[in-house]
């Protein structure tokens, strides 16, 4: 009973790591990298769009990015939604494209983008336990209802903490990795 249960939030849990993951590509370090801008929303002829929709984004350099986006009326509104953005970065319109220059980090810039990127993994974690409790509610709710023994809860409780500890270890992995290339760049 409780399998079934665990296997359906099963791609709840792959979201919340997708999510760390994804928050923790956003912040970035001295270096430029395309998810830094692909994922900023641009307001475009009464549509709202990511960057990515609108644009070819390459990296030419270790602290430039560029923006070509596929309609030239684009530019514009790329532009404005990346200033709109809270990456603080000074897009500059070169005719046909945006041009991004990545600064150096300042040692308080590193700092505070840490103390960012370990909210965001708390974030996450606290999105796991959410649904560790969701899992455990309806296992409770079952056994209380007599369609399922307390075995089943106990057994539940088990496998959902492991796969807890397991997204938590990668979470933690991940952070450390992000934490020291931005301490490092």
């Amino acid at each position: 009973m409780y399998q079934a249960l665990i296997q359906s939030k099963k791609k709840d849990f792959d979201g919340v790591f997708a999510f760390a993951q994804q928050e923790a590509s956003m912040l970035r370090t001295g270096r430029a990298h395309s998810s830094i801008v692909s994922d900023v929303p641009v307001e475009y002829l009464g549509s709202r769009l990511t960057v990515k929709e609108l644009a070819t984004i390459t990296v030419p350099e270790p602290r430039t990015i560029f923006i070509q986006p596929w309609d030239k009326g684009a530019l514009s509104a790329i532009e404005s939604g990346i200033r709109a953005s809270s990456l603080g970065l000074n897009p500059v319109v070169d005719g046909t494209t945006v041009r991004l220059t990545i600064p150096s980090l300042t040692e308080e810039r590193r700092k505070e983008l840490v103390r960012t990127l370990n909210s965001k993994m708390e974030e996450a974690r606290i999105r796991i336990r959410q649904v560790r409790e969701d899992i455990l509610k309806k296992v409770q709710t079952a056994v209380r209802e007599k369609e399922a023994r307390e075995d089943d809860l106990r057994h539940a409780k088990d496998a959902v903490q492991k796969i807890v500890d397991d997204l938590n270890k990668k979470i933690d992995t991940l952070a450390q990795a992000k934490e020291q290339e931005l301490m490092q760049s």
